[in-house]
């Protein structure tokens, strides 16, 4: 089933929504952004109701959010929200910060349709982004009971994405391991050298007593 229901807000006000009529998603999802807004982290976070997860990113304010069938996984889910929040930054730019309540529905909703459609039953859509290997460390965003928490009334709490410091980590591990590599192969060249050095001096040496003087005063006449 893919991809069901998508909208893009600032804080609790919704700028531009899709999704099919007959599910209660909409509902949902204002729910959510109600209960996270006041938290200016950016993250990634996942919800889950029955058979449904709602997948949340949150960047510079700007919230990004899909419910999506439990059977895709997370990759894809994501995926869609990075191209939907970057194709929405590209388009309207510093309008969002200032535009009114749906101000943006009328044009971008056919956006969602169409990346919707796309991330849902185009194969290629999870090919590409498998072959770029952007999202594939969200398997580590971790997944809230929605049903608990509303009907509690608690404070949704944030279970954080990983991937930002997973990366970050990849990312020092390989430059610590090239860092130790290059000072291995420094290490091996000084050894090698002193090496050399000494099997030099030992045969000066063997010389040297061998011909009877520093200079090699035998050897050389």
């Amino acid at each position: 089933m893919g991809i069901l229901h998508a909208l893009v807000a600032r804080g609790s006000v919704v700028l531009a929504e899709h999704g099919s009529a007959t599910t209660n998603a909409g509902t949902i999802s204002k729910q959510i952004l109600e209960k996270i807004t006041g938290d200016n982290n950016d993250t990634n976070v996942s919800y889950s109701q029955d058979r449904y997860i709602f997948h949340v990113k949150r960047t510079d304010g700007l919230t990004v959010l899909c419910m999506a069938d439990d059977t895709v996984g997370r990759r894809m889910p994501f995926a869609f929200l990075e191209d939907i929040h970057q194709r929405f930054v590209r388009t309207y730019g510093r309008a969002v910060l200032t535009a009114q309540a749906y101000a943006m529905n009328d044009e971008f909703s056919r956006i969602l349709s169409q990346q919707i459609e796309y991330y849902s039953n185009d194969p290629n859509a999870d090919r590409i982004n498998r072959l770029k290997g952007e999202m594939s460390q969200v398997r580590n965003v971790m997944i809230q009971n929605i049903d608990k928490v509303l009907e509690r009334g608690d404070r949704l709490e944030f279970l954080v994405d990983k991937t930002a410091t997973m990366q970050g980590n990849t990312f020092r591990f390989r430059k610590q391991s090239r860092r130790f590599r290059n000072n291995l192969w420094w290490r091996n060249c000084k050894l090698t050298v002193a090496l050399i050095l000494l099997l030099l001096a030992i045969v000066y040496v063997v010389l040297a007593f061998a011909c009877h003087g520093l200079t090699l005063p035998y050897c050389l006449n």
